[in-house]
């Protein structure tokens, strides 16, 4: 089996086109049918169903795929750490990123790590919860963040950072004559929420908030960013529903955060990591880890401040 044979396969198995993925390979048609046919001869299973109108995967070809890819990550983890190396690291950290933009500060985090230990390189990859989790388990990252706990067995999730939900109002919106605002008039209002499938952890994370009372919330977009809330609700088109910090260091200028009444509900941010005992380079990147928590102090003030503002509660 060779690296040919797998491109040839993924091609084929994303596009579900031989036409399609032959283009994408910029090789002809009749060379790539032959790398399949002989990919499939070798694994003694059919990979396609090919018929003249589609071509699909077969049960044998779904499991494949789902391995084939980490094959083309762990080699160009592979090279990296070469030129890593070659530049004069003498270690290197992989980070998976989940659940949107990492916390505000988290680039104070990362500048933190690289002035006390410059020898070891960092390399980021923003991906999908799921796939973060199912990278860590192969080996394909060392550890990652995001915003859930629910990992399964074999690895470890720990609160690194807590932020207090509000709520994103444009401008000049009835609901800011409330110094914090009732779940239920927020829901009165079409809303502005992470979808799923890009965010997953976060998206349950809110989930959990707008269950505490019996009433369907009216959602007008899902959206891939807090940036792209953020655009959303200062255009007036609906209310968003996010962390606190994310929404007062937008750089949309037409959101204010407003407190949810009752009890604070928070954000999490969790680091994900394999039930092993850390290297020692590990180690103290999680020890660092700690000076993403803002002082108790600060984030009391912050909300105390949005408390004592001149808005009146009706």
């Amino acid at each position: 089996m060779e690296l040919r044979h797998l491109r040839c396969f993924i091609a084929v198995a994303e596009e579900l086109h031989f036409a399609r993925a032959a283009e994408r390979l910029h090789i002809e048609q009749s060379p790539l049918s032959r790398a399949i046919k002989e990919l499939e001869e070798e694994l003694g299973v059919q990979l396609f169903v090919r018929t003249t109108r589609s071509t699909r995967l077969t049960r044998a070809g779904q499991l494949f795929m789902d391995h084939v890819p980490r094959v083309f990550t762990a080699l160009q983890q592979a090279r990296d750490s070469v030129k890593a190396a070659a530049n004069g690291f003498h270690s290197q950290l992989r980070v998976a990123l989940s659940d949107g933009i990492p916390p505000s500060r988290f680039s104070t985090f990362l500048a933190l790590c690289r002035e006390e230990e410059p020898n070891i390189e960092i390399r980021l990859f923003e991906i999908p919860l799921a796939q973060q989790i199912k990278g860590l388990r192969d080996d394909l990252y060392d550890l990652g963040f995001a915003r859930s706990n629910d990992v399964g067995d074999g690895l470890i999730a720990e609160a690194v950072l807590e932020d207090p939900f509000m709520v994103a109002v444009p401008a000049r919106h009835p609901l800011l004559a409330y110094k914090r605002v009732p779940l239920e008039e927020v829901l009165r209002h079409p809303l502005v929420l992470v979808d799923p499938q890009a965010c997953e952890g976060y998206a349950r994370q809110i989930e959990r908030v707008l269950r505490r009372i019996d009433q369907e919330p009216l959602i007008a977009e899902r959206v891939a960013s807090c940036d792209l809330m953020m655009s959303v609700v200062a255009a007036g088109l609906a209310l968003g529903l996010a962390g606190g910090s994310q929404i007062v260091n937008s750089r949309e200028q037409g959101v204010v955060a407003r407190p949810l009444a009752g009890r604070t509900s928070m954000l999490t941010t969790y680091l994900l990591r394999r039930d092993i005992e850390p290297s020692d380079v590990l180690a103290r990147f999680i020890e660092r880890t700690s000076s993403l928590k803002p002082p108790a102090a600060k984030t009391s003030t912050a909300v105390s401040a949005l408390d004592s503002s001149e808005e009146r509660e009706p």
